[in-house]
């Protein structure tokens, strides 16, 4: 009798803490690979996920209690030694939320760990990470992708540090802000100024239709 094929997701779940760009990783609570810290993963539900997209969506709140801003399909990993149980596909994910979210977590789910310095992570969970940490870096070099790694309202030097943090490189600010520019996916908080070393910054956040803005040319 032939073995059932095994398809889940499996979420990189991005966040900057401590200026340092980390994934969220839990630990396993059954075999394979018990109290080993792994991706929020779980099986897609055919009855109840209409896509796999749905499947990421109701795995990451019910694994984390997160829902994210930004959520994009990474690739689909699969095999026969990727998982001990038998042939698998993992169709993977990744996304972006900002520290204050993970910090609120009271019943301490999950463990944030920088993406440079990882353990060995069970299946094939480090190959997953590594492809996600350059589909991230690689967009953010022409996106507005890293804003969804900040607050809900922040000012532009606040931005340039995440831009600088994710792709680990210094920005000129005169051209950054020349970039930012050339879109129109912020807009200014009515009357909301952040208090600095100098004098007030202005407070931006993403406008409503301005999910993911794309540059003319990189970073």
């Amino acid at each position: 009798m032939e073995s059932s094929l095994i398809v889940t997701v499996d979420i990189v779940l991005f966040t900057l803490s401590s200026d340092v760009l980390k994934i969220v990783l839990l630990r396993r609570e059954r075999d394979p690979y018990a109290h080993q810290l792994a991706l929020p993963g779980g099986y897609i539900h055919p009855e109840k996920d209409r896509d796999s997209l749905a499947a990421a969506e109701r795995v990451l709140q019910q694994k984390t209690g997160l829902v994210s801003p930004y959520l994009e399909q990474l690739f689909t990993f699969s095999g026969g030694v990727r998982d001990p149980r038998g042939w698998s596909a993992s169709i993977a994910y990744y996304a972006l939320v900002h520290e204050s979210l993970l910090i609120a977590d009271a019943e301490h789910r999950f463990e944030l760990l920088p993406v440079d310095v990882l353990p060995d992570l069970p299946f094939d969970h480090n190959r997953i990470t590594a492809h996600a940490v350059k589909r991230l870096r690689d967009k953010s070099t022409y996106s507005s992708l890293p804003c969804h790694l900040l607050p809900e309202a922040f000012t532009l030097t606040e931005l340039q540090h995440t831009y600088e943090q994710v792709l680990d490189i210094s920005l000129d600010k005169s051209v950054f802000r020349r970039k930012l520019g050339e879109l129109d996916f912020l807009e200014a908080v009515p009357d909301a100024m952040r208090q600095g070393k100098h004098r007030p910054a202005q407070l931006y956040r993403l406008r409503p239709d301005a999910k993911l803005a794309l540059f003319n040319k990189t970073m």
